[in-house]
């Protein structure tokens, strides 16, 4: 549409805005690969396309890509790290009260864009933000797939286009997913340790380890898991249990693993899954790989794309770095190991897998002849499917602000007394806990400033002299958080943060309580069940295909074009039914109920298939099974008889035989004409198969017609 904008509504300049800089550059691919239908000519062929990674803006460019943070920056004038553009903007507007205004800014006039297209509108048009959306002249677009109350008062319930889920299923865009429930000992009832056990304590900062004896019982919730308490065997046994299920449970005729993401709680509890699922699965370092702002080794971006377009990792372990906006369309396993409240940010994060892939290049990074999506498995491992969610946007409370949002606030240049002082006093927390040698690396980071000095500036700027003009006290305070700006020394303090000791629980073993389709997932698999099973009987006498399917004694043949009818009904709204999400509803009441009635649920389904649907659904048939099977034992049962009545095959016209049968199964049956096109084609066509079979050949095209297709 920004093609359109430019090339035929006369739009200069598009402004597009993103809250991270891993969505700019992959928002930049994108204009890359983009073709135009008009004259085949690449977006960047045609038309400048600039990601700004500076502040230098250019003014040739026809569409300009930035962070919405850079831009507020260069706006203000102020120069911008560009490791402040890498995490994510959520919440940290809310930490503004009063928002430094943006004033006028002659280098950026407010006519420079004519429009400006801003990405995950669900976070990046509040208060702070704002400001640089209005400051333009300009018409605004709001990209998001989880919109809010607020971000429709934003747009003025300005709705211009709305795509769900479902119909995005039924459009082949989108997969549809199951919920796969493990649930264990420790991870639904905490854990108790007896006094005089040992267990391990590990500073988070060194890594370093040290025993501690039990003076009295420990004991702890489920909620304090891998924030301050870590099991190694809680994570092992869902480590196990993924290893040993997911061929059987999940993607029965696949070889490989599917590419797997898994979000966990912080970057500590990530290294725990990463290394218990290198041991687990025994497949080298290679296998899992830790993707976070704090990745060693290779760079966040090259991991991602490693995990996007290479066969290794095949398991990517994440907190919040892939959890939005990022698009890795091969994943097919989401694991959930942490808990999330936000509504809106648990859609964002169950999408990572919702995204199609073709074939060929799914089969690149995760090769097997029945490598196809169609469907992705939320591996629900704490229960975040079952609980309820709130709609409102995070962070409204200071006191649970995290200190890297309020670092990076201070770096934006929030100089508010609530904030400032919620550092300082977070600053000298730390500062009592370091050791001598972290307090001389955070010296060296800070430009020679003791961090106890830091903190004792900001306290003493938060109270001036009465003497002190309003411009005067805020010169101050600017000063005295002027360290803050370099974001090396942030980093560090981010890593040296409280809780510094991490408790390990070496002695608790866990234990599987279940590992099944959770009850949501059996819920919605009945749920569209019972509806098709409905429709079918209230439509049978108005659509072709069922009044052929419910009259099989008649032998009356069933076309492939009343097949395809039936099939657009089906996918049409309201209904917005496939052959593969009916199949895959089968497939998960079967399974819960213990029964092993649904064949081939993991292979990609063929049109035809809803022939077997529909029989199944009009309880016709006591199994579940692909068109093609039942045709190809329509067709071993066929040949057996004409062995039996004494009628034998050459070699050449069993070749013949058998790829008529798979003709049939694919389009319900077989006619002269379609001697024409390939394999047949290959072999001679109409022609060859006549001498092949003589005279017989009319018979032998009417016995397998009526015979495979029954």
């Amino acid at each position: 549409f920004i093609y359109r904008l430019i090339k035929y509504a006369g739009a200069r300049r598009v402004l597009f805005l993103v809250d991270r800089g891993n969505l700019g550059r992959q928002a930049k691919k994108e204009f890359d690969q983009y073709v135009s239908p008009v004259n085949n000519f690449k977006f960047g062929e045609e038309y400048i396309v600039q990601h700004l990674a500076s502040n230098h803006l250019d003014t040739t460019a026809r569409v300009c890509i930035a962070t919405i943070q850079r831009m507020y920056s260069m706006l203000k004038g102020r120069e911008l790290a560009v490791d402040d553009e890498e995490q994510s903007t959520a919440g940290i507007d809310a930490l503004f009260k009063q928002p430094e205004p943006i004033d006028y800014n002659p280098a950026i006039p407010i006519e420079t864009f004519d429009i400006i297209v801003t990405d995950e509108a669900h976070r990046s048009i509040y208060n702070l933000w704002r400001q640089v959306l209005e400051y333009f002249d300009a018409s605004l677009i709001g990209l998001t797939a989880t919109p809010n109350k607020q971000t429709f008062g934003f747009f003025n319930q300005n709705l211009v286009m709305e795509y769900g889920h479902e119909q995005a299923v039924a459009d082949g865009v989108n997969v549809n997913y199951d919920v796969y429930r493990i649930r264990t000992e420790v991870s639904e009832a905490g854990a108790k340790v007896e006094a005089g056990y040992w267990l391990e304590v590990r500073d988070k900062a060194t890594r370093a380890r040290r025993d501690w004896q039990l003076d009295d019982d420990f004991e702890y919730e489920p909620a304090e898991l891998d924030r301050s308490v870590q099991t190694p065997d809680q994570i092992r046994t869902i480590a196990r249990t993924l290893r040993d299920n997911w061929q059987r449970d999940l993607f029965p005729l696949r070889s490989e693993l599917p590419k797997t993401l898994v979000f966990a709680k912080d970057d500590n509890h990530a290294e725990a899954i990463v290394e218990i699922l290198r041991q687990e699965f025994g497949r080298g370092n290679d296998f899992a790989q830790k993707i976070t702002y704090r990745s060693t080794g290779d760079t966040p971006e090259n991991l991602i794309r490693a995990f996007r377009s290479s066969y290794y990792p095949r398991i990517a372990v994440t907190v919040d770095m892939i959890a939005t906006g990022t698009d890795i369309k091969p994943v097919e396993i989401v694991v959930f190991m942490r808990s999330v409240k936000s509504r809106s940010f648990f859609e964002q994060m169950k999408g990572r897998g919702v995204r199609i892939v073709s074939d060929d290049d799914l089969r690149g990074v995760t090769p097997g002849e029945h490598a196809h999506k169609d469907r992705f498995v939320i591996v629900d491992c704490v229960g975040v499917c079952e609980r309820d969610k709130t709609d409102s946007r995070p962070m409204d409370q200071k006191k649970s602000v995290p200190l890297s949002a309020l670092l990076q606030a201070v770096s934006l240049g929030n100089v508010e007394p609530e904030v400032l002082s919620s550092v300082a006093l977070r600053l000298s927390r730390l500062e009592a806990r370091l050791s001598d040698a972290e307090r001389a690396r955070v010296r060296s980071a800070a430009g020679g400033i003791e961090l106890k000095e830091l903190s004792r500036g900001i306290v003493q700027a938060l109270n001036p002299a009465t003497d002190r003009s309003p411009q005067e006290a805020e010169s101050a305070l600017r000063q005295a958080v002027k360290p803050l700006a370099n974001p090396q020394l942030r980093e560090l303090l981010l890593s040296l943060k409280a809780q510094k000791e991490l408790v390990i629980d070496i002695v608790t073993q866990d234990r599987l309580l279940g590992a099944e389709y959770s009850a949501a997932a059996r819920e919605r698999a009945q749920g569209i069940v019972q509806s098709f099973e409905a429709f079918i009987a209230e439509h049978r006498d108005e659509i072709t295909a069922l009044q052929i399917l419910y009259n099989r004694p008649t032998r009356a043949p069933l076309s492939f074009t009343d097949l395809q009818a039936l099939a657009d009904t089906l996918q049409a709204p309201p209904q917005l039914w496939t052959e593969s999400q009916l199949w895959q509803a089968y497939a998960a009441l079967d399974k819960s109920s213990g029964g092993n009635r649904v064949r081939g649920a993991s292979q990609r389904r063929i049109l035809t298939d809803l022939v077997s649907l529909v029989r199944y659904a009009m309880h016709q048939e006591n199994e579940l099974v692909p068109y093609p099977e039942r045709v190809a034992a329509n067709f071993r049962a066929w040949m057996t008889q004409q062995e039996a009545a004494g009628k034998g095959f050459t070699s050449e016209q069993r070749w013949w035989l058998e790829k008529m049968a798979e003709h049939i199964a694919s389009n319900l049956g077989i006619e002269a004409e379609d001697f024409s096109y390939a394999p047949f084609d290959q072999r001679g066509g109409l022609g060859r198969v006549h001498r092949v079979f003589g005279a017989d050949l009319t018979k032998v095209i009417e016995d397998l017609n009526r015979e495979l297709a029954a």
